[in-house]
């Protein structure tokens, strides 16, 4: 069998042997995976997080197959989601009473989609919640419609779409578009006979470099500021507040709730603390700043 380092790092040409290595790593009992835990987040033993990973490659493989369709090897969708799930075994708290694999399919799904939008195009997909949630449905919605061309969507089709994924028409539209329409090199010739390049008309619609500069400033200060309010909450808090309001792909309280194994109102009440704590944190910051320049200037 393949070594176990080169098994992590996913399948790099034969994803057929890949697939039989990784089944010759057993399957763990409820009985062993706490155990192999405990060893792990009491000790530091190194060989139990191995284990707990090794024991949960078939899962990350099962995953990564459900992302086949956007144009990527699927041995690197495999070596991202093994990251996810050594991130999972990293945080995983076994006195919570579930299951790692339970845990683990949120981190391992995550690693995927965020390789996905950073990996299918050179051209940025898009940044929010719901352009992430319609580019990762667009193509099953359309191939439950038959909608398997690369034409434009019907305006019924689009209106289903819409309705379903709760987002505007016209970014389904823009989506179908972009996903159908291929990229094209800045270095193509504008004509066959012309020496000229399309990027030789593109418009320079940057920032001048004190604006740059000035902002770049307010971001590192606003940035320090959330870093050390942020120290102010606990380890919980600090993740759910993140997952909520600091991802561009927010996690749901459905999924947090399985992750702690706390109810969904449980789940909103500790972000909403937290993030009361964060600003009276910040406010506190800020505050104390201000006198101290104040005084300075007195002085």
């Amino acid at each position: 069998m393949a070594s176990s380092s080169a098994i992590l790092s996913g399948p790099e040409n034969n994803l057929s042997k890949y697939l039989r290595d990784i089944r010759k790593f057993p399957m763990l009992s409820p009985e062993e995976e706490l155990k192999l835990s405990r060893l792990w987040k009491e000790k530091g033993d190194t060989e139990a997080a191995h284990k707990l990973v090794t024991s949960h490659l078939r899962l990350v493989a099962k995953i990564a197959m459900g992302y086949r369709g956007y144009g990527l090897p699927v041995g690197e969708l495999i070596s991202e989601g093994n990251i996810g799930m050594m991130q999972a075994v990293r945080r995983f708290d076994p006195e919570r009473g579930f299951r790692l694999a339970t845990y683990a399919m949120w981190w391992i799904r995550a690693a995927i989609q965020e390789y996905i939008l950073h990996s299918w195009s050179l051209v940025k997909i898009g940044t929010t919640a719901a352009q992430k949630k319609l580019f990762f449905n667009l193509r099953r919605l359309k191939g439950q419609m038959q909608a398997i061309d690369d034409g434009d969507l019907q305006p019924e089709q689009v209106d289903k779409i819409a309705k379903s994924l709760g987002v505007p028409e016209q970014d389904v539209v823009n989506m179908n578009r972009r996903l159908s329409a291929p990229d094209h090199s800045l270095n193509a010739p504008l004509r066959t006979d012309s020496e000229g390049e399309w990027q030789d008309w593109l418009v320079d619609d940057h920032d001048n470099q004190e604006q740059t500069l000035a902002e770049n400033e307010e971001y590192s200060g606003r940035k320090a500021l959330l870093a050390n309010a942020m120290q102010s909450l606990n380890e919980r808090e600090r993740h759910i507040l993140t997952e909520r309001r600091l991802k561009d792909d927010p996690a749901t309280l459905e999924d947090l709730s399985h992750v702690y194994n706390i109810s969904r109102e449980r789940v909103r009440q500790i972000e909403v603390r937290a993030f009361e704590k964060v600003q009276n944190a910040m406010k506190a910051e800020v505050t104390a700043r201000r006198e101290e320049h104040e005084k300075a200037h007195k002085g």
